[in-house]
């Protein structure tokens, strides 16, 4: 059995984590989060030790870790907002613990490059979530793409719109530098699981970008892929609004749907599963995400002809 510590168990991911560290027959051992609304880890951990102060939390754990009371720990479970991820990845090694991180797991690549060598200098580890490599549809199709020797060029449309009240612009998500952007906060999955499924990036044109909507084109190596990333229900198809849904998700591949809707409420457990069987996802297989997402971020919005257009950008912008 492993023992876990947890950052950020107020967050909207940590259950999921809760949920992996317990299903995998491992256990939590102490938890910190500024917030105290945290009393689902009843359901989970109830003898957990929990900290709101962050000073106080790495002093437990610098006791723990020196053999002067408890058990080790063996890995950080990090569910921090998304630029706190560095410098907890970094507690986590230096106190002899793995790093699991969320993703993205920093939001420049230069920080990923900075976390190598303080991989090699510890002699940790720094792990990610990248749970749609384990998605069924996203498996069986990576297995098909890779058997067909004829080196088609795929077409892909990637939307994804999950509808955002005005709290979210004012909360460290809407803010770019703690969050990344759009793109990176609430794509950065989808971009790994384009990179995972179709290879490396040869162009990466931004259309369009503001604080509640992105766009864009991407020419990897076996796909050309258009895509539209959206916070505003009002970008929401008619169907989705009729039934009251307020998000929408497609990956349509050469006009067919790639369907993942079900299967995605197990993918942590398989992602521990995999990891704590020596299968984890390392700092090599973040990185082309955060290049991916990190360009978006910086570059300039360009004019595209109208076929490398998403469809949904040709709406708004006729």
């Amino acid at each position: 059995m492993k023992n876990f510590a947890l950052l950020g168990l107020a967050g909207y991911v940590a259950p999921r984590h809760l949920k992996a560290i317990k299903e995998t027959g491992n256990n939590l051992s102490a938890a910190l989060d500024k917030q105290d609304n945290v009393g689902i880890v009843d359901s989970y951990f109830p003898a957990a030790d929990f900290f709101t102060e962050a000073e106080r939390f790495e002093r437990h754990i610098y006791k723990i870790q020196h053999a002067i009371h408890g058990v080790p720990i063996d890995y950080f479970s990090i569910c921090t907002p998304n630029y706190l991820h560095d410098a907890h990845i970094r507690m986590a090694l230096r106190n002899n613990a793995d790093a699991i991180c969320e993703k993205p797991l920093v939001l420049n690549p230069w920080n990923a490059e900075a976390l190598s060598e303080l991989e090699k200098e510890t002699g940790k580890k720094i792990y990610t979530i990248l749970q749609l490599r384990h998605h069924p549809a996203v498996v069986a199709l990576k297995n098909k793409i890779d058997a067909d020797k004829s080196a088609k060029i795929h077409d892909v449309d990637l939307t994804y719109i999950t509808g955002r009240g005005k709290w979210y612009h004012y909360s460290w998500k809407g803010n770019d530098e703690k969050s990344g952007g759009l793109a990176t906060n609430i794509g950065i999955h989808f971009f790994d699981m384009l990179y995972y499924l179709f290879g490396e990036v040869k162009t990466n044109t931004v259309h369009c970008r503001n604080s509640s909507w992105c766009a864009g084109f991407l020419q990897l190596e076996r796909a050309r892929v258009r895509w539209f990333l959206s916070i505003d229900p009002a970008h929401l198809p008619d169907k989705s609004k009729q039934k009251g849904q307020m998000s929408y998700r497609s990956v349509l591949v050469d006009n067919q749907e790639l369907e993942f809707t079900e299967g995605f409420a197990d993918l942590h457990t398989v992602s521990y599963q995999q990891l704590l069987s020596g299968n984890g996802f390392g700092l090599d297989c973040a990185k082309p995400s955060i290049e991916i997402v990190h360009r978006i971020r910086n570059a300039d919005c360009l004019s595209a002809p109208t076929t490398d257009k998403h469809p949904f950008v040709r709406k708004i912008q006729p």
